[in-house]
């Protein structure tokens, strides 16, 4: 039976029916899986009961299968697989974590707008999140639509930023809410990329930004500059035509395509009410920014 397709808003997210993620998918299924994605950049998989190894399995036919950052983290007992990104409140022993808990200031870099694993080599490509407890209150996820926000940019702003590079950092995303509690260890993983703020998206051929806040510079632009720039552009991207607010359920699994996307979850009282979600993110291809020089002049690693 081929699948059904319910859009949530015009072109962007789509609810997706009969299909059962529990078992392998043929050949022809996951065809239009693929297809549907093309189109609309965030698919929601409702009433879902998955293992960790059908979550995994699903989406290894997207990508190979990246690890968690938690894993570069010294002292951080997981959870869960080292191939799930754990974005529970939930201590290794299932307890509700405290307030002062690192993981949990490290984790409130997900309530900013960015793009998973923008900051890793190879960046990322898809990201599957499942819903295996949820809270009764908040903690939604609202995506925005990059390739719809590059359409609607006025030319002179398209010609300004097609071809510039930003760097992207997790040190530069937790920076900003005042985490800056870094190992030697965690400096060397999260060193600064650079990626272009502009590209293209071959399944489709659509022209989109790539922004997240995981930007700290835009190479060839004064710092002060750089930021005002950034956040034009994000606040743009972000308008409302441009967004989708994902109310979970348990049992959602929403799969989106971190090209040309961005997302953040919404608060809730994550010291009160537990939320099991899991997350397992894919990788792009090695070679997509080949060319794009990393190493930064000397005068800019002041």
């Amino acid at each position: 039976m081929p699948i059904t397709l319910s859009p949530m808003t015009p072109g962007f997210a789509c609810e997706v029916g009969d299909i059962d993620l529990t078992r392998p998918l043929p050949d022809d299924t996951l065809a239009e899986v693929r297809r549907a994605s093309a189109e609309f950049a965030v698919l929601i998989f409702p009433s879902q009961d998955l293992t960790v190894d059908q979550h995994l399995a699903f989406a290894s036919h997207f990508g190979p299968l990246e690890r968690s950052v938690a894993t570069v983290m010294p002292g951080e007992v997981l959870r869960v697989r080292p191939e799930i990104a754990d974005i529970a409140n939930l201590t290794a022993d299932g307890k509700v974590w405290g307030a002062e808990h690192r993981l949990r200031l490290f984790q409130l870099g997900n309530r900013l707008w960015h793009t998973d694993s923008s900051f890793k080599q190879p960046t990322g490509r898809v990201s599957m999140l499942y819903a295996r407890s949820v809270a009764p209150i908040g903690g939604h996820t609202e995506f925005a639509d990059l390739r719809a926000a590059w359409d609607a940019l006025d030319a002179p702003t398209r010609t300004r930023i097609d071809g510039l590079l930003a760097e992207h950092s997790l040190m530069f995303s937790r920076k900003k809410l005042g985490f800056t509690d870094w190992s030697e260890q965690e400096r060397v993983a999260f060193a600064p990329v650079a990626r272009p703020l502009v590209r293209t998206i071959p399944e489709s051929g659509r022209r989109s930004l790539y922004l997240a806040s995981h930007i700290g510079r835009v190479r060839g632009l004064p710092d002060d500059e750089a930021e005002a720039l950034v956040e034009r552009l994000v606040a743009h991207a972000t308008e409302r035509r441009f967004t989708y607010l994902h109310r979970w359920r348990v049992g959602d699994l929403v799969m989106w395509d971190n090209r040309c996307t961005m997302h953040r979850g919404t608060p809730f009282d994550d010291t009160r009410w537990p939320r099991d979600m899991q997350r397992a993110t894919t990788s792009d291809a090695p070679d997509v920014f080949e060319g794009v020089p990393q190493a930064r002049p000397a005068a800019q690693h002041a």
